[in-house]
C-alpha cells in the first residue's frame, strides 16, 4: 500500500494580463483637485472607490460624487459599497455637493448613489435637490445621474425628470441571464423599463453600463446591446469587471483589447450616440464626452 498522499488542487485563479496596467495619474488639473479633496475632505466615488481612470477624468475636470451615504440596501455580488442599514438622511447634503463642485471647479459632473429601497422615496427628493442646488451654484456645470432603478416607480423617476439633468444614466451590470446572480434585487426587464420610460418622458441622452467577464457569451452582450438599443438608449459603456474582495463573485475571464474593440464596432454599427469599450472603461468614463 503506497504511503502517498495526493492533495486535491486548487482551482487556478485566473490572472490580470499585461493589458490592465494603469499609469499613475499625473498633470496640474489632477494634482490641484486631488489636493482640493484631501483638504476639504470632500467625497468622490472616484477617490473611495479607487477609479482606475481617476488621474484621466479628474485631469479633463470631471468627478463623480455619491449621495444618500455608503451603505446599499441591496448586496449585489460585484460591487464593492458596503450592505446593510443606512444612515438617515442628510438633507444638508445637496448644498455640501453644490459647494464641493464649485470648490474643485468641475465641469461635468456626474452624481451617483446607493439604492435607498428603505426609503419610500427611495432617495428620489434628495437627488431632485442635489441637482437643483448643483445648477443654482454651478450654471455652466453640465450633469449626468447615474441613478438606481427606484424600484421601477415612475413617481420617483419622474423627479429626476423634473430636474432634466444632461444625461440620465442607468446601469443593466450583466446580460439577462446572469442578472439573478450579479444584482440579486434588480431585474433585467425592469432596468430596461426604466431606461426606456427616462426616454419616453424626454430626457434627451440615456445611457447604460454592463461588466463583461462575469461568464457571459459573445451572443449574451450582443443581445444586451440590441435590448438597450430598442429601449433607446443613446450612450453604452462597456468594461472588464473586476473582482473588489474575496467575498465577491470571481472574474471567469479577462476580456482582449480586440474584443472590446469589436464590441465597440458593433454598438456603433446599431447606432448608438457613444460607445466606450475596454477593459478600464466605468461608467463615468470620458463622460464629459458624452455631451457631444
Amino acid at each position: 500500500m503506497s504511503d502517498t498522499i495526493t492533495l486535491k488542487e486548487e482551482p487556478k485563479k485566473v490572472g490580470k494580463p499585461k493589458w490592465l496596467r494603469v499609469k499613475l495619474p499625473t498633470g496640474k488639473k489632477y494634482t490641484q483637485l486631488r489636493g482640493l479633496v484631501d483638504k476639504y475632505d470632500l467625497h468622490t466615488i472616484c477617490t473611495s472607490g479607487s477609479c482606475p481612470n481617476m488621474g484621466e477624468c479628474w485631469g479633463e475636470g470631471t468627478a463623480t460624487f455619491m449621495i444618500l451615504g455608503n451603505i446599499c440596501t441591496r448586496s449585489c455580488g460585484f460591487c464593492g459599497v458596503k450592505t446593510g442599514r443606512p444612515d438617515q438622511v442628510d438633507w444638508e447634503e445637496p448644498e455640501k455637493v453644490a459647494q464641493s463642485i464649485k470648490i474643485m471647479n468641475i465641469k461635468h459632473a456626474v452624481i451617483t448613489s446607493v439604492d435607498r429601497d428603505d426609503l419610500k422615496d427611495g432617495g428620489s427628493i434628495i437627488w431632485a435637490e442635489t441637482v437643483q442646488a448643483i445648477r443654482r451654484l454651478n450654471p455652466n456645470t453640465t450633469l449626468e445621474t447615474l441613478i438606481p432603478d427606484f424600484q421601477g416607480n415612475h413617481k420617483q423617476l419622474d423627479r429626476i425628470v423634473s430636474v432634466a439633468p444632461e444625461v440620465v444614466s442607468h446601469n443593466m451590470e450583466t446580460v439577462r441571464r446572469l442578472t439573478r446572480s450579479v444584482r440579486i434585487q434588480a431585474q433585467y426587464d425592469r432596468s430596461l423599463e426604466v431606461l426606456r420610460y427616462l426616454k419616453d418622458q424626454g430626457i434627451n441622452r440615456t445611457k447604460s453600463g454592463i461588466m463583461l467577464g462575469l461568464g457571459e457569451t459573445e451572443e449574451e452582450v450582443i443581445e444586451t446591446m440590441k435590448d438597450l438599443k430598442d429601449a433607446k438608449v443613446d450612450i453604452v459603456t462597456i468594461g472588464q469587471y473586476l473582482q473588489p474582495s474575496k467575498k465577491h463573485l470571481p472574474v471567469v475571464d479577462f476580456i482582449t483589447p480586440e474584443q472590446f474593440k469589436k464590441y465597440e464596432e458593433i454598438g456603433l454599427k446599431m447606432g448608438f450616440r457613444h460607445v466606450e469599450s475596454s477593459a478600464l472603461v466605468r461608467s463615468s468614463y470620458k463622460a464629459q464626452k458624452h455631451m457631444t
